[in-house]
């Protein structure tokens, strides 16, 4: 025979709350470098040394800790980004690139949180230590009674680097496991985040929980009666909004991208970032924006000539298949349009991609002029002047400028080459020497 139910409680499981995407992923910006360490702990709260010492039993090579705590307390360890189950970050090393770290901790199934949930809502004391930044000792205990471990012990933590060092973990991780410690001390929050859910969302159903609990320790009370709107507001004294904040001196680095199945590239992601708060921090300090009147492809293209021009690594092909995918374009076209873009801008790109009929003028006088110089005839077609071998071509723009233009023999396959020029023979002339 089943228990009778206590009045007012609604048998039937309530609806976990759906968490938002800013309630799972949290970035904390660098930590400054510690001013005094000496033989000072790394962490202050129990909880942080509790993470050191699960950090410390992961390797016996007592110099690679040294040298991650030393990179951590000199601020090598760039923005940190915190996902359920996972720590991401860059780390400054011997090398100018920053490697990317990660850091991966088991979640807790839902059976493991709603046990924990419903000890700590029984418990007041609990919940108002979690709600000023603290983890009582017997708030853990509580939960290790319950078979819920919620600080990592030894062999928890699963650490990766795209260093070349195999150690176990390296330098880089060391340090980004001694900067989570700090973090720790500060918000014990972010633990429960790596364990799998959010601070709101935890909060929210914390109280729900406590609610009731409370409800079913205490008799029902009559409701209270209701105030419309108008007249709790009525008379009330709004004070002004606050000054805006004073403007960065420079943009701020942008977060960690974890590298996730079937998501974009990461540091595909990093490079679009960077440029969204280098114009977000040129609005802010000028009041406009000067790549405002860009279409998105000519945006796309802007940001691929953005990346050195030296060979393509796996970043910049990244980039590409990334741009390339958003504007339904391919990479050789994107490559194409990008050669245009570093010989004139957003003009040479319309020199690239848009013919059109000159008036009279320099189009007309353009072909004697080649002539005199001692070039064959080239042959005329709207605003492009193209050599009869069918490998060279002049393409007029609207800035009045020349363009040159190869291709492979028997090929209509045309790609902006050398520095425009206001006059056909010098532009000729560069074409013809790169």
């Amino acid at each position: 025979m089943s228990p009778r139910p206590h009045p007012g409680h609604d048998p039937r499981p309530a609806a976990r709350p759906r968490p938002g995407p800013d309630d799972l992923r949290r970035t904390f910006e660098a930590v400054p470098p510690r001013t005094s360490v000496g033989d000072e702990p790394f962490a202050d709260s129990w909880w942080g040394r509790a993470w050191v010492a699960a950090l410390e039993s992961l390797s016996m090579d007592e110099g690679r800790l040294s040298r991650g705590r030393t990179y951590a307390d000199s601020g090598k360890v760039a923005a940190i980004t915190v996902t359920p189950g996972r720590v991401v970050a860059y780390v400054h090393g011997s090398r100018p690139r920053p490697y990317r770290c990660e850091l991966r901790l088991r979640t807790l199934a839902d059976p493991d949180w709603d046990t924990f949930l419903d000890a700590v809502a029984a418990r007041p004391g609990h919940l108002a230590a979690l709600l000023t930044k603290e983890m009582p000792h017997s708030l853990a205990d509580t939960a290790a009674e319950a078979g819920i471990g919620l600080l990592p012990a030894a062999g928890d933590l699963d650490p990766g680097c795209s260093c070349p060092d195999h150690g176990w973990p390296c330098k880089h991780v060391a340090a980004l496991c001694y900067q989570m410690a700090r973090l720790l001390d500060t918000d014990p929050f972010v633990l429960l985040l790596l364990r799998g859910r959010g601070e709101r969302e935890l909060l929210e159903e914390l109280g729900r929980r406590n609610a009731a609990h409370s409800a079913r320790e205490r008799p029902t009370a009559p409701a209270a009666p209701s105030v419309p709107a108008r007249e709790a507001l009525a008379g009330r004294y709004l004070p002004p909004l606050p000054a805006p904040l004073p403007v960065p001196p420079h943009p701020a680095q942008p977060p960690s991208y974890p590298s996730l199945p079937g998501a974009r590239d990461p540091l595909a992601l990093d490079h679009l970032a960077t440029d969204a708060a280098a114009r977000a921090h040129a609005l802010l300090t000028t009041g406009t924006d000067p790549l405002a009147g860009l279409t998105p492809w000519q945006d796309a293209v802007r940001l691929a000539a953005s990346r050195p021009t030296a060979g393509l690594t796996a970043t910049t092909r990244a980039l590409y298949r990334e741009l390339a995918y958003a504007t339904g374009r391919t990479t050789t076209d994107l490559a194409r349009a990008v050669a245009a873009w570093r010989q004139g801008g957003a003009g040479g790109l319309a020199v690239l991609e848009t013919p059109w009929d000159p008036p009279a003028g320099p189009f007309d006088r353009a072909r004697p002029a080649l002539f005199a110089a001692g070039f064959p005839r080239f042959q005329p077609r709207r605003n492009h002047l193209t050599h009869p071998s069918g490998t060279l071509q002049l393409r007029f723009g609207h800035d009045g400028r020349w363009y040159g233009y190869e291709s492979e023999p028997g090929e209509d396959d045309w790609w902006p080459r050398a520095t425009p020029d206001t006059d056909p023979v010098n532009a000729l002339m560069a074409l013809s020497g790169s």
